[in-house]
């Protein structure tokens, strides 16, 4: 049973496509909408309730998409505008929903806004970019730096002036102080909306605002030779700004004309700045992607002190969310190893919030290794030889054990993960003890009971390789043990306290088990247990 009137994307589990590499329909190699179309029923099995498709917009793909030429055309590489409307009449009739993500911070270099703005430093969108006079040695007009490397200063010289970029030169920020761009970029939502689409996550939106005073950055007295060299400053005045909110607030006001659609943002902030975009009154994005597991120490007290600064931090009616996987990070198989990639579903799938689940990460796709001659990632690219390169977790998605992966005929855009043959959905989904099949009981069981779907959350022990926590709503309690070591742990609890069965354990072989007072847990073993009502823990 849900609660009444929950919200889809309080209770449904978003998945994660990166269109590039979850199907090729038409043999040139890429992914397309057609071979999205072409794998629902497999998204319907797993039993996933949204998809997010990373940019499918008009685009040259400096940056695979996220250089955005024409925001309200499909790139030729993926489909047309009748390919999308398909896909969102066919999620529609699989009962699922379909969110886009809005690139709002830049354009691409060769849409007709920048076009316009760098013809002349008269012409009427020139104020649509941030444009400025160069310093008095003829540099750029400050320190500011490029997330992917470099100045995020671009000088062009028909007009004798620089233009900021977050990102690639080739991806010129938009100036988001400007009222029009503003209600261009709303006119793009309400564009998508009445075509149907379910809502946006909103990239890079923490960058939106800048300075406008234009005054250097802080250097970062922490940083060290060999990281990312944007982090030798501090973006004070690039990112973050107070401002952002005002800016997240009406593009908030343009889905709310729209029934049952959502906001989401894509915000690397620490928690405690984080929060502050759900907006004072929740009107911000409906909530701002929680990418601290992407990054914590895979050991049960950090996460526990994770867990509880999160929900300590959440606003009064915030809705919480996690993340293991997307596609700027390394795999999660890769980063926690083989053995705790099922200990890993049962936490994103059980602590409180809508969890997103990254392509192929459900059958343990791995971090691929890419030689450098197959380097595609700008960002690697521009930053080499310190492992920052994301092609490898963007391979093809693993089909079966066929050439290139059952992805395509074609020699794929990226290279398919060498361990395809063995790790594939065709293997995956005939073994009833595989992960694969664990995130489909998992996902099954948020479905049947309220208490992981939105009940609350409880600390219960975090200690060594422990971490034990409740979930519970009304009557129902259900208990998540995760072992997150090799070695077995039993729990002995007092006055049995703890007294259930077990609803699902992460090597698919002790369901219906009964417990009573004692708990044991095998080695990189995660179990969920249905408790008998007893308040004497509390």
């Amino acid at each position: 049973m849900r609660v009444e009137n929950a919200k889809w994307w309080k209770t449904g589990v978003i998945y994660q496509i990166y269109p590039r590499s979850f199907q090729d329909s038409n043999h040139d190699g890429v992914g397309d909408l057609q071979g999205i179309i072409d794998r629902l029923p497999y998204l319907v099995e797993l039993g996933v309730d949204a998809i997010w498709l990373s940019p499918i917009f008009t685009s040259p793909m400096a940056d695979f998409g996220y250089d955005i030429a024409d925001y309200t055309g499909v790139d030729p590489l993926f489909g047309n505008l009748a390919d999308l409307d398909s896909l969102i009449d066919a999620v529609r009739r699989n009962h699922l929903k379909l969110i886009l993500d809005l690139v709002p911070n830049h354009t691409s270099d060769q849409h007709s806004w920048f076009v316009e703005s760098r013809a002349s430093r008269d012409n009427p969108k020139r104020d649509w970019y941030i444009w400025r006079d160069a310093a008095p040695d003829g540099g750029p007009p400050n320190n500011w730096l490029s997330e992917f490397g470099g100045s995020g200063w671009e000088f062009d010289s028909s007009t004798n002036q620089y233009y900021y970029h977050t990102f690639l030169s080739a991806q010129p920020d938009l100036n988001w102080r400007n009222p029009a761009v503003r209600e261009a970029m709303h006119d793009v939502m309400r564009f998508w909306l009445r075509r149907g689409v379910d809502g946006f996550r909103v990239d890079a939106v923490w960058y939106l605002i800048k300075d406008d005073q234009f005054r250097n950055n802080p250097v970062n007295p922490d940083f060290r030779s060999g990281e990312l060299p944007r982090d030798a400053l501090i973006p004070l005045y690039t990112a973050d700004l107070p401002e952002v909110h005002d800016a997240i607030g009406g593009m908030r006001r343009v889905l709310d004309e729209f029934p049952d659609r959502v906001l989401l943002g894509e915000i690397y902030l620490p928690i405690d700045r984080l929060v502050a975009y759900y907006g004072r009154k929740l009107d911000g994005v409906h909530f701002p992607y929680n990418f601290a597991l992407l990054t914590a120490a895979w050991e049960a007290r950090s996460i526990a002190q994770l867990i509880d600064e999160y929900e300590a931090a959440l606003p009064p009616e915030g809705w919480p969310n996690w993340v293991l996987g997307n596609h700027d990070r390394p795999r999660l198989a890769t980063r926690v190893g083989p053995n705790q990639v099922r200990v890993a579903a049962m936490l994103l799938m059980t602590l409180r919030g809508t969890p997103t689940l990254y392509y192929g990460d459900e059958i343990g796709m791995q971090q691929a290794a890419i030689l450098p001659e197959q380097v595609r990632d700008p960002f690697e690219k521009n930053v080499p030889g310190i492992g920052i390169g994301r092609d490898g977790s963007r391979t093809p998605m693993q089909w079966d054990g066929t050439k290139s992966a059952g992805f395509s005929e074609a020699d794929p855009w990226l290279p398919v993960a060498d361990d395809f043959r063995e790790v594939n959905v065709n293997s995956s989904s005939k073994d009833r003890g595989s992960l694969y099949w664990l995130y489909r009981r998992l996902i099954d069981l948020r479905r049947k009971h309220v208490a992981l779907a939105e009940g609350s959350y409880k600390p219960l022990m975090a200690s060594g390789e422990l971490l034990l926590f409740y979930r519970e709503l009304r009557e129902e309690r259900i208990l998540i043990a995760l072992n997150m070591g090799p070695e077995p742990i039993t729990v002995s609890f007092p006055e049995e306290r703890v007294s259930g069965h077990v609803l699902l354990s992460a090597f698919a072989d002790r369901e219906g088990e009964e417990v009573s007072a004692r708990l044991d847990l095998r080695g990189n073993e995660g179990l969920l247990m249905k408790l008998v009502s007893d308040r004497r823990d509390n």
